[in-house]
């Protein structure tokens, strides 16, 4: 993707609109403050030229030197006063640099955020979303890039504000000044604009590698990985990857870096001889007696500081172009659409479920995929039914729950609630009356009670519903042996963290879903990590705790489903047989070569 020009001033617009939004007091205080030091070297040299002129007139013999002497005084005094304004201005500015570039971090990155959550489950497994993600988020893009405009545009303001008023000084004098001036740096201009282009385009193309290096060290640092790493010595080859791809990232720089060194070193040799003109012209002015001492002092260095001035001028022009070439990528991101809409008009949720949960004629294909999960598939779930999906990996038994979420929409068909369409419901309302546990579940790093919380925050931090929850998991036992017990703080990614098992884990996963008081309970593969008495003791109580409400439970143990209603069993994205544990078994079918299989390994 390479942005047009009015993609890149929509992308500063966009930044501008944010730092206006963060900070709009201290983004008015910044603005004062770069027009008053803006102004201020052109009086610093003034006055400058005002000494120079004064002491010129000095002389021991005559009678006024007291006079010259107090009028020096006063403007050195005067001088004074300016640099130390100057001087305190500038760390005036600091500071509410500090302070902005701080609210516009927090301020974008929580733009950021809200982005992951509004896009769909599908992005995260779309490897395009990564690289954009990464862009995003690549050295602070979003929140420092953001900020950077703010730099930029008050260093061209301030500098553009010194440097009109030099120009207007030295064409007072001559404007070949001037066009000396404007022929040095013009070259510049060119340079930074093309490689900053360049580099922009560089960046963009190697995201993917990129990615991938910091896949690598991700594989090295991580905890996840670090047993695998040492059990099957994978350290070296993995760093080997890193390197290797690495060498090529730094090469492309090098490369890149090398052009524009020499290009840069022709353009600031120009700019050289164009100052050594600009004071032989100043310098021959004043022997010729056109100009005094103090005008050669004044516009030689008026001539140097207006040199300055468009050097940063231009430096913060080719910043913000560069800045606003990054931009691209955190608003390439911030652009990604969503395809699970909300309603225009919500209807309310059945409470309770009447009629109950169906998937008529459903169709389904990932995304990215090339076969269809499901075709036309077709369940009736009844109030307070308790079924089991069972069959091999990669039969659609998740699918079918991450679509009864509204995780993703079918491709054709519908799934209703009392013969409601679950796209007509507002999504936090269907949301809130499932708990779910996924079988790749989450593991926060936050204390034992707020893990369970998480389940249901939109009640109170309630020590009596925790405790509840974690009887009912299990994990209330191991709790209790903790530290601080339910303040006990879970992981070791902070300090003081104390680390469960697998199996503990699944537990504490478990009473987070029994802690929301939700119609709908769905376990997936929820007892993968738990031993057979744990096991038990789970299910035992996940059917007492599910009496009266909807239950759906996956799982490859087929032991763990002989307690419910109905059994479907799906192959190949269709149900090939569904019945009680008993009928199934009768039936012979693909269920009892399934359950006898696995009974045979326990004989």
């Amino acid at each position: 993707m390479i942005t047009s020009i009015n993609q890149r001033v929509q992308n500063l617009k966009i930044a501008i609109h944010h730092i206006w939004q963060s900070s709009p007091v201290w983004t008015i205080v910044n603005f004062m403050l770069l027009i008053i030091q803006g102004i201020l070297p052109l009086l610093s040299l003034y006055l400058l030229k005002l000494i120079v002129d004064t002491a010129a007139t000095f002389d021991s013999t005559a009678a006024v030197n007291d006079d010259v002497l107090k009028r020096v005084a006063f403007l050195i005094l005067l001088s004074g006063v300016v640099a130390i304004t100057v001087a305190l201005l500038h760390s005036i500015t600091k500071l509410v640099h500090s302070i902005q570039i701080s609210l516009v971090s927090v301020h974008v990155y929580d733009i950021l955020h809200a982005k992951c959550i509004e896009v769909d489950l599908a992005s995260y497994e779309n490897s395009h979303y990564h690289d954009k993600l990464h862009r995003a988020k690549k050295e602070g893009e979003g929140a420092n890039r953001t900020f950077n405009v703010v730099n930029n545009l008050e260093n061209i303001s301030r500098n553009g504000i010194s440097l009109l008023t030099m120009l207007v000084l030295l064409a007072f004098f001559h404007w070949a000044l001037v066009l000396f001036l404007l022929l040095a740096l013009f070259p510049s201009l060119l340079v930074y604009l093309k490689y900053s282009y360049q580099q922009y385009q560089l960046k963009y193309k190697r995201t993917s590698l990129e990615r991938k290096c910091w896949y690598y060290s991700s594989v090295l640092t991580e905890s996840k990985y670090a047993k695998e790493i040492r059990l099957f010595g994978l350290g070296s080859l993995f760093r080997g990857w890193f390197l290797r791809d690495m060498e090529k990232l730094r090469h492309e720089h090098i490369e890149l870096a090398k052009k524009r060194s020499i290009a840069e070193m022709l353009t600031e040799t120009g700019s050289a001889i164009a100052v050594f003109f600009a004071f032989a012209f100043i310098a021959y002015k004043t022997l010729s007696g056109i100009a005094t001492l103090g005008d050669l002092v004044m516009y030689y260095l008026a001539f140097q500081r207006a040199q300055g001035y468009l050097k940063e001028v231009l430096g913060s022009l080719s910043r913000l172009y560069e800045d606003s070439l990054s931009l691209s990528g955190f608003h390439e991101f911030l652009d990604i659409k969503t395809k699970i809409k909300e309603p225009s008009v919500p209807k309310l949720i059945p409470q309770p479920l009447k009629k109950g949960i169906s998937f008529e004629n459903v169709s389904f294909t990932y995304p990215d995929g090339t076969r269809p999960v499901f075709e036309d598939l077709n369940i009736t779930i009844r109030p307070g039914e308790h079924v089991a999906f069972v069959g091999e990996n990669g039969s659609g038994k998740t699918t079918l729950v991450k679509l009864l979420c509204r995780l993703y929409d079918p491709g054709s068909g519908r799934i209703t609630f009392d013969g409601i369409d679950i796209r007509e419901i507002k999504m936090t309302d269907l949301r809130h009356q499932i708990s779910v546990v996924f079988q790749d579940y989450a593991k926060y790093q936050l204390t034992a009670k707020e893990n369970i919380w998480l389940g249901d925050i939109d009640s109170k931090l309630n020590e009596n519903s925790i405790i509840n929850a974690a009887q009912l998991s299990g994990i209330d036992k191991v709790i209790d042996r903790l530290p601080l017990g339910y303040e006990t703080l879970l992981g070791r990614w902070f300090e003081g963290g104390e680390e469960l098992s697998l199996g503990e884990w699944q537990k504490v996963a478990l009473a987070r879903a029994f802690a929301r008081n939700a119609e709908i309970l769905i376990l997936d593969e929820p007892s993968s990590a738990l031993d057979a008495k744990a096991e038990s003791e789970v299910f035992n109580k996940y059917h007492q705790l599910t009496v009266g409400k909807t239950a759906i439970l996956i799982s490859h143990r087929l032991s763990t489903v002989k307690m419910v209603d109905n059994i479907y069993v799906i192959e190949n994205g269709k149900i090939v047989e569904s019945g009680s544990h008993n009928d199934l078994m009768k039936q012979r079918g693909k269920y009892a070569y399934l359950f006898n299989k696995q009974a045979k390994n326990y004989q």
